[in-house]
């Protein structure tokens, strides 16, 4: 069976867009590193100097949950950059463990899947 890669490139190409909205809203583009992103501390632009110790307090939470979003949403857009460059470069649908066609079904509920509905557990 042959893959429509225009249907997962797009597929792809819609997740990527909703992922960086999502990340977006959590953190920002690392300056140091353009591939990386960081967790926006909420007093980011506030003066802490007369924050009571409960606002910082809170602030240390937020930060703390957006770091914990932000690695979710990460991994899950490096894999999404993955396939995208995967297709670009004609690999696209392979197993990662044993070479054999991903199956369909497999791509269609997870476009970035590595591996065979056999060696999912496996990478």
């Amino acid at each position: 069976m042959t893959i429509d890669l225009e249907h997962f490139k797009t597929k792809l190409e819609n997740e990527k867009k909703l992922l960086e909205k999502e990340l977006e809203k959590v953190g920002r583009v690392n300056p140091d590193n353009p591939s990386d992103w960081e967790a926006k501390p909420s007093l980011e632009d506030k003066d802490t100097s007369q924050a009571d110790e409960n606002t910082v307090a809170d602030s240390i939470e937020e930060y703390e949950d957006n770091k914990a979003i932000l690695t979710t949403l990460e991994t899950r857009y490096r894999d999404i950059k993955s396939g995208l460059d995967k297709i670009k470069h004609g690999v696209y649908g392979t197993c990662q463990v044993c070479g054999k066609e991903i199956e369909f079904d497999r791509l269609d509920a997870n476009p970035s899947a590595r591996t065979c509905k056999e060696h999912m557990n496996v990478a």
